[in-house]
């Protein structure tokens, strides 16, 4: 068994499709729910970005939903076992930031297919893809308000600086639902079509071929004010790879 299939067998909310030039198709699959997160694929997100990002034959990583969803929430079932369960509740908590510290900290491009419905850990792997292309029809909403608690992760870093504070506090405050036309407008996603094209095989190809290095360090520039705000995290060191400094010193 090669390295890359090793790894990849520890998943199974997590499907693998490989594509010319490196580029790999990661399909979120839950199967009757909407791809809805559930246990086992709220904790395989927290990791994946990882083991895709130390893979060596991985140049692009897209990212969609099986099915007509992305990935429909929290699954119910998951949510209610955290209700008075204080350690689950942590683990819970520290895995929604190991998903938005790992997109971050991945030099690998990330592209997000939003073929549907998005919503909760699904839709923060959505929106901190570096690109990020929606179907004009499919529908997405933070929503944690809705659950009673605030929103947090990547909704709070991002939202912000994709779509201004004004529309960011709007659409975290009441929870409404965005479509892709809208999303696109207002700047939260970077491409609305319509419909949305079979993936893994048009854009990321091209962006596959493009120089890693360049890449790597585009994103890593892009992402000082994002360091900022994760880091430093308890027990966790600030990262000083590449020219990590100078670009927090264009944010500060």
């Amino acid at each position: 068994m090669s390295s890359s299939a090793e790894w990849r067998s520890r998943y199974t909310r997590l499907e693998f499709t490989d594509h010319d030039n490196g580029v790999v198709l990661v399909t979120l699959n839950n199967p009757g729910k909407l791809n809805a997160t559930d246990e086992v694929m709220h904790a395989e997100l927290a990791t994946v970005f990882i083991d895709l990002d130390r893979d060596p034959d991985v140049r692009v990583v897209v990212v969609t939903g099986e099915g007509n969803a992305f990935s429909a929430g929290g699954d119910l079932e998951w949510i209610t076992k955290q209700v008075g369960n204080y350690p689950q509740t942590m683990t819970v908590m520290k895995e929604a930031g190991d998903i938005v510290r790992t997109l971050i900290e991945c030099d690998t491009p990330v592209v997000s297919a939003i073929n549907g419905v998005a919503v909760g850990a699904g839709l923060a792997v959505a929106l901190m893809a570096d690109i990020s292309i929606i179907d004009r029809a499919a529908k997405f909403t933070d929503g944690h308000i809705r659950l009673g608690v605030a929103a947090g992760d990547h909704a709070v870093a991002i939202w912000p600086l994709l779509c201004g504070m004004a529309k960011a506090k709007y659409y975290l405050m009441t929870a409404d639902f965005i479509d892709g036309a809208e999303a696109e407008r207002i700047g939260l996603v970077s491409k609305a079509v319509d419909p949305l094209p079979q993936v893994g095989r048009h854009r990321p190809r091209k962006r596959s071929q493009q120089p890693k290095e360049p890449l790597k360090q585009l994103r890593l520039d892009q992402h000082a004010w994002l360091f900022v705000f994760f880091w430093p995290m308890p027990q966790r060191p600030m990262p000083t790879v590449g020219r990590l400094p100078q670009a927090m010193e264009c944010w500060i």
